[in-house]
């Protein structure tokens, strides 16, 4: 559930507003189609998309096309005004690059650009494709392309994980976030599996799980830009399109169960495992071992570990959990915390404030 509050922007705020809005308005629009694995399709959408507003009146040109494509790509391409790419050896190797100067003269509402991962040859202005993608959107052209989720650089491990192969050439994954669209090629894995040779067939199993990283990458692209438009109408919304699990420690908590829950929960969904503590001072050594103990533990299953300060432990757990758009709070308690029927204990504060996060209990028993 998204919780929205309306705030009074800061000086700050508004000039930092004011100067993205005119970037947006001077910088040409960018949408990506992603592929989740070879042979889905992504650059037929391209041209595809492409071909489509066209036909709608746009003056859409290639900027680059790729010589080897399938059949019913290069029946495509008749209809397109192509700007030729630049041809230079180097190394033994031909590269083909982006004709900018003729693109920036000429300057179309919309330029087509195959296989963003692409590198240049040395010497030449940009090292890297995606970077002359960047040079034609601040002039004002828009931009379509497409890229494999292979060639993500963030993503990498992931793919390399679960394929045993690694792309040699990448785009960073804060260029795909700086997109205004992004549309992954959605072909069922079992179908992807008809269209490959015997020989390089995938397992379906590694293409589902491509195909869920893809999907939960372009819905972080999106909740970006939802983030973003609020950003700019001065709301504040408090949500995740991800997971994002918090685990509160405590010196005497059931750390390991909250952990190792909270990390499977983390790898199954493709999330965020966040741990937080409060500084305690003068704390016993017992207590300082256990302590550490828990904290080797979490990062030991990869989590980001959080030290929160500050007079009232709510208040601190409630703030970072808005902040970092946790979508899973876990804390451990005693069944002892009302000692009062006056009193209002921590979890009962946390249990009335938990609108943007569901919260989880561990027991844990005086003993610990």
């Amino acid at each position: 559930m998204a919780s929205r509050t309306e705030h009074r922007p800061t000086p700050e705020e508004l000039l930092r507003r004011v100067q993205a809005a005119e970037r947006r308005e001077r910088r040409g629009r960018l949408k990506v189609f992603l592929g989740y694995a070879s042979r889905v399709g992504k650059t037929y959408r391209m041209f595809d998309e492409g071909r489509r507003r066209k036909q709608r009146g746009q003056d859409v040109v290639v900027g680059l096309v790729q010589t080897a494509n399938a059949p019913d790509v290069e029946g495509m391409l008749s209809c397109f005004e192509i700007i030729p790419p630049i041809r230079e050896r180097h190394g033994g190797q031909t590269y083909e690059v982006i004709d900018l100067p003729t693109l920036f003269r000429r300057h179309p509402a919309v330029c087509l650009i195959d296989e963003l991962a692409y590198d240049n040859p040395p010497g030449t202005r940009n090292p890297q494709r995606w970077q002359d993608v960047e040079d034609l959107l601040d002039r004002g052209i828009a931009v379509i392309t497409a890229v494999n989720l292979q060639h993500i650089r963030e993503q990498q491990h992931d793919v390399e994980r679960l394929t045993g192969k690694r792309a040699s050439q990448s785009v960073p994954e804060a260029f795909l976030r700086e997109a205004d669209e992004i549309e992954v090629v959605d072909v069922p894995p079992d179908s992807l599996l008809d269209r490959s040779g015997a020989a390089n067939r995938p397992d379906s199993r590694v293409l589902a799980e491509l195909r869920e990283l893809a999907l939960l990458l372009a819905a972080d692209v999106v909740e970006r830009q939802l983030l973003e438009y609020l950003e700019m109408h001065g709301v504040t919304a408090r949500f995740g399109a991800q997971e994002r699990i918090l685990v509160c420690l405590t010196p005497r908590s059931n750390a390991e169960a909250m952990l190792r829950s909270g990390h499977r929960n983390a790898l199954r969904f493709h999330g965020a495992l966040l741990v937080a503590y409060v500084e305690q001072p003068g704390l016993h050594a017992e207590d300082r071992a256990r302590l550490d103990a828990h904290l080797a533990l979490a990062r030991e299953l990869g989590a980001e570990v959080h030290c929160l300060r500050g007079a009232d432990f709510v208040e601190s757990l409630l703030a970072f959990a808005g902040e970092h758009r946790v979508t899973q709070l876990f804390l451990g308690h005693t069944g002892q915390e009302r000692r009062f029927w006056f009193s209002r204990s921590p979890i009962d504060r946390l249990i009335e404030a938990a609108e943007t996060f569901d919260l989880r209990l561990f027991p844990r028993s005086e003993s610990q």
